[in-house]
């Protein structure tokens, strides 16, 4: 059984869930999969739709160069096979926001074959998640149900508009597992800036197929490949945010393990979550390939790609997330855990990076990381939003390694500096927050809290931890400017410890 599964407790004794995860995500491009038609947020219904999009007889799809380019950089930052032959087909299917009575996808025939992605687990560790496919599709309309109590209305903005279809291995065994994967997914997707990532306005969701079996039979089915090992799966359609996904697994594995457990059969099944009541309800039976129809699009040549073009693209790709962790820990001296925070975005990893030079690492990963971060979130902001300079930030550090502030004083400078009253330097003169280093003042300071608390002095021989007491005393006097470690020394000194 791999680290990390969870085990369900039942009435018959113990089981586990095995979970694989299809991923659509939208192709990020200013027009559709087969149609000049735009591509966009925000505009009014039915306003970005072609000929093509809704389905008018005798118009032919025409093939977008540039998504075939986005998938196929996709499937390299997938470490995954890219095929150089691939085929359309036609899924039939009949549904009031599908036109044309059928989407074209591909499915014997995929642009990207099996490959592997390694995921980073809360815990630290690391598991691998096995690419079965990516393939091209189009994605449907939007049906629209709240604008009358009697009718429903279509927009087919979204008709057309080019999806990526990541199709995992069963190999996710936790709820925690999945959310890890899907943010993998996305962030090298962001990275690669084929998707957006964009789960709020549905641009990119994911289906949970889960399953549940006895303990010990999931290992089972990984020696043998027999499936039979592994319980019925049922299908939730598109979840469109970690939490849900969450939630959705924790609900769907209960009520499949209490369905066996009272001896029924779970059928397999495309069910939707309901995020208001926290549960699962069923849509429509489990459709199979046949049940579409498929068969090769007749109005589109089979795709063939030369090796050549691939290897341009994969040459011309960024630092991907897993190699970008790695340099940060090695080029400066990062923990793991610190170098997996930092490039969860790439904007945050750049942006530190931009802060880091010439000044110590960790003190400014704790700053982007703790500090910077809080405030984005707190303000609904991504990093790529970012209002704060990061040569603010290696300023304000800068200061803090030379002394002329102490790290409790550099958090009021972040205030006034996050308020936008200028650069560090400049807040510090402005308010007076200069670290005190004057020996002499702080000297005096120090003689004075002796002299007035004799008995507490006495105390520190016995018990050396009492000075941290006359610590605190001492910064309070001084307005928590005096330099501590000036301060601990003084006192030490003072006090004969």
């Amino acid at each position: 059984m791999s680290a990390n599964a969870t085990i369900l407790k039942g009435r018959t004794g113990d089981w586990e869930i095995v979970m694989g995860l299809e991923i659509h995500a939208q192709v990020a491009s200013n027009s559709k999969l087969f149609s000049g038609a735009a591509v966009g947020f925000g505009a009014g219904p039915n306003e970005q739709v072609s000929l093509v999009d809704a389905g008018f007889p005798g118009m032919l799809p025409t093939l977008n160069r540039f998504c075939v380019e986005q998938a196929v950089k996709s499937g390299l930052g997938l470490r995954a096979q890219i095929n150089l032959k691939s085929q359309f087909d036609r899924k039939n299917y009949f549904y009031p926001d599908l036109p044309t009575g059928y989407q074209i996808s591909q499915l014997y025939h995929p642009i990207v074959g099996e490959g592997v992605v390694e995921v980073e687990a809360e815990d630290g560790t690391f598991f691998n998640v096995g690419i079965e496919r990516l393939h091209l599709e189009q994605d449907a309309g939007k049906l629209i149900h709240d604008l009358s109590p009697t009718d429903s209305y279509v927009d087919l903005n979204r008709a057309g508009t080019a999806l990526m279809e990541i199709v995992s291995r069963p190999h996710i065994r936790s709820p925690e597992q999945a959310v890890a994967y899907v943010k993998k997914i996305r962030t090298i997707l962001m990275y690669l800036g084929t998707c957006d990532g964009d789960m709020e306005k549905g641009n990119l969701r994911a289906d949970v197929n889960v399953s549940v079996c006895p303990v010990g039979n999931y290992d089972k089915f990984m020696e043998t490949g027999d499936f039979g090992f592994l319980g019925t799966r049922c299908e939730i359609k598109n979840v469109n945010s970690f939490r849900f996904i969450s939630q959705a697994i924790n609900y769907e594995a209960r009520r499949q393990i209490e369905i066996v457990e009272d001896g029924g059969k779970v059928d397999q099944e495309t069910r939707l979550y309901d995020p208001t009541k926290g549960e699962t309800r069923s849509m429509r039976s489990k459709e199979e390939a046949q049940d579409y129809r498929y068969f090769p699009d007749p109005d589109l040549l089979p795709l063939v790609l030369e090796q050549t073009w691939v290897d341009g693209l994969k040459a011309s790709l960024p630092e991907l997330p897993d190699d970008k962790r790695r340099r940060l820990m090695d080029q400066y001296g990062l923990s793991q855990y610190d170098a997996i925070v930092l490039i969860s975005e790439q904007a945050k990893a750049d942006y530190f990076e931009a802060a880091a030079k010439g000044r110590d690492a960790k003190l400014v990963s704790n700053w982007v990381t703790n500090e910077i971060s809080a405030r984005l979130a707190a303000d609904n902001r991504d990093f790529s939003d970012n209002p704060l300079p990061a040569a603010h930030v290696a300023e304000l550090v800068e200061l803090i390694e030379t002394g002329v502030i102490s790290s409790k004083i550099a958090k009021e400078v972040f205030d006034y500096v996050w308020k936008g009253e200028g650069s560090p330097s400049e807040v510090v003169e402005k308010h007076g927050l200069k670290q005190v280093t004057d020996t002499g003042a702080i000297e005096k300071a120090v003689d004075d809290l002796i002299a007035a608390n004799p008995d507490k002095a006495a105390a520190v021989a016995e018990k050396p931890q009492a000075i941290g007491w006359f610590v605190g005393q001492v910064m309070k006097a001084t307005g928590g400017k005096a330099n501590p470690a000036a301060v601990n020394h003084i006192l030490k000194a003072k006090l004969g410890l």
